[in-house]
C-alpha cells in the first residue's frame, strides 16, 4: 500500500505545480499590460490599446485561477503539514501574512479599476492601478520565495524546545538563497509571459489575425525575450554557484555526480541509478562540470556518498528535470533571437516561424515546473535545510484518505487546465477579423 508521506508529497506537489503555473503568468503579464499601457500613453497609437484590452482578459482569468488554487494550497499546512507549522510558525505564519496583506491591499483593492476602469476613470488612473497592481504582484511573489528560500536556507533563527525562533528578522529574510532565487524566479515568469504572448499572437496570426495590435504584441515580446533568455542563462550560473555553496547534495545529484571526483564531466545524458549508485549510458563532456562549477577543470564536486548518514535527494527526477528546464531555456534562447531577427530583417515571420511559437506558448511554463521540481525535490530529504526532515512533518493520517483527496484534487485541477487552455483558445479565435486573412 502506498505510505501516508508519499502520497501527502506528491499532492503538495500536484497542487503547488497546478497552483504555480498562474502566478507566473500573472507576475509577467501585469507587467507587459504596464508597457503596453505606457506605450499607447506616448504614442497615442490605438493598436497598443487593443493589444491591453486583448491581454488584460488573459491576466483576468489567470489571476483567478491563480487565488483559487492558491487556497487549498495553504489548506494542506495544517491537513497535511502539521508539524511544519508547529516548528516553523514563527517565521512562516508572518511571511504567508504579509504575502496576503499584500495581495489584498495592492492587487485586489485596485484590480478592479484595471479590468473595468478603461472607460470610466481618468487615463492617468487606470495606468497608476496597472502599476499598482504589477507592483502587487511582484511583492507577494517576494513574500512567498522568501519563506520559500529560507526553508531551503535557513538564517537568523535559533531552535528553542524544538521550535524555530526569529532573531534577525533582515538575516532570515535576505537568508543566503534569496536573492539569487527570487530574481531567478522573477526572470522565469517574465520569460514565460513572453512565450504566451508571442504564442498567443502567432496562433492568432496563423488563424487570419494582420491586426497591428497583434503584431506590436507579438514584437514587444519577442524584444523582451531576447534579452531575458540570456539574462537568466547569467543569473541561473549564479544561483548553481550559491546551490554548490549551500546545498552540496542538490549540485550532486543534478550533475549525477556519486562519488567525489576532480575534473567531472558535464552529463548530457544518462540513466541515474540510484540502487546501484551509478549511471547508465552516459554521455558527457570531460571536465565541463568542474569548469562552470568551480571555475578549474580539475575542481573537486563532492558526490552523493559524502551524504550518506543524513540522506541525499533521489537522482533521477533532479537530473531529468534540470536539463530539461536547461534544454527549454536553451530554445526559448534561440527561438527568440531567430524570431528577432528576422523580424528586424523581413518585418514579418514565416509560416513556420509562427507554428513554433505558437507550440512554445507553454514552455516557459514547463520549464518553470522543471526547475521548481530541482528545487524540491533536490531539497530532500528536507523540509526545512538541516532542521526538519519532510519524513517528520507529515501528519498521522490514514493513506486512503490521503489518496481520496489527491484523486479529487487531480480529477479538478485536470478540469481546470483544460478550460483555461481552451478558453484562451477561445478569446484569441473570438478576437480576430475575419476578413483579415494570413499571407
Amino acid at each position: 500500500m502506498l505510505e501516508t508521506l508519499f502520497l501527502s508529497r506528491l499532492q503538495f506537489a500536484a497542487n503547488i505545480s497546478f497552483h504555480m503555473i498562474y502566478p507566473t503568468i500573472s507576475i509577467a503579464l501585469t507587467w507587459m499590460l504596464l508597457f503596453f499601457k505606457l506605450r499607447y500613453n506616448r504614442t497615442g497609437d490605438q493598436a497598443w490599446l487593443e493589444a491591453y484590452g486583448f491581454w488584460v482578459k488573459v491576466f483576468a482569468l489567470t489571476f483567478a485561477l491563480g487565488v483559487v488554487s492558491g487556497i487549498t494550497m495553504t489548506f494542506q499546512f495544517g491537513t497535511n503539514w502539521m508539524e511544519f507549522m508547529h516548528v516553523a510558525s514563527a517565521i512562516a505564519g508572518p511571511l504567508l501574512a504579509y504575502e496576503i496583506l499584500t495581495a489584498f491591499f495592492l492587487e485586489a483593492t485596485f484590480l478592479g479599476i484595471m479590468l473595468y476602469g478603461t472607460n470610466r476613470v481618468s487615463n492617468r488612473l487606470h495606468t497608476a492601478s496597472t502599476l499598482l497592481v504589477a507592483v502587487g504582484t511582484t511583492i507577494s511573489a517576494f513574500w512567498i520565495l522568501v519563506l520559500n528560500s529560507w526553508m531551503q536556507t535557513p538564517a537568523g533563527f535559533e531552535m528553542v524546545n524544538g521550535e524555530v525562533v526569529v532573531t534577525d528578522w533582515l538575516a532570515a529574510i535576505f537568508n543566503p538563497s534569496m536573492p539569487y532565487r527570487f530574481t531567478h524566479m522573477l526572470l522565469a515568469s517574465f520569460l514565460t509571459g513572453c512565450f504566451l504572448i508571442a504564442g498567443g499572437s502567432a496562433y492568432k496570426m496563423l488563424k487570419g489575425d494582420t491586426s497591428r495590435a497583434t503584431k506590436k504584441a507579438l514584437a514587444s515580446a519577442i524584444g523582451f525575450a531576447m534579452v531575458l533568455t540570456p539574462t537568466q542563462a547569467f543569473v541561473g550560473d549564479l544561483h548553481g554557484l550559491n546551490t554548490l555553496e549551500n546545498q552540496p547534495a542538490k549540485i550532486a545529484a543534478i550533475e549525477g555526480i556519486w562519488h567525489t571526483e576532480e575534473g567531472a564531466p558535464l552529463l548530457l545524458f544518462a540513466l541515474p541509478d540510484n540502487d546501484a549508485q551509478t549511471n547508465h549510458f552516459e554521455i558527457g563532456i570531460p571536465k565541463l562540470a568542474s569548469l562552470i562549477l568551480t571555475h578549474s577543470l580539475d575542481g573537486e564536486l563532492q558526490g552523493l556518498n559524502e551524504f550518506a548518514e543524513v540522506g541525499h535527494p533521489p537522482v533521477f527526477p533532479v537530473f531529468w528535470s534540470f536539463r530539461v528546464m536547461v534544454g527549454l531555456g536553451l530554445l526559448m534562447l534561440a527561438m527568440s533571437w531567430l524570431a528577432g531577427i528576422t523580424l528586424w530583417r523581413k518585418k514579418s515571420l514565416p509560416k513556420w516561424q509562427l507554428v513554433t511559437l505558437s507550440a512554445m506558448t507553454f514552455a516557459g511554463s514547463i520549464a518553470t515546473l522543471a526547475g521548481w521540481m530541482v528545487t524540491e525535490i533536490g531539497r530532500q530529504p528536507w523540509l526545512i535545510h538541516g532542521v526538519l526532515k519532510t519524513a517528520d512533518a507529515v501528519n498521522d493520517l490514514p493513506p486512503e484518505q490521503v489518496l481520496a483527496s489527491l484523486l479529487t484534487y487531480l480529477s479538478i485541477y485536470a478540469v481546470l487546465l483544460s478550460a483555461y487552455i481552451m478558453t484562451l483558445r477561445h478569446l484569441a479565435l473570438k478576437s480576430i477579423n475575419k476578413e483579415q486573412q494570413y499571407v
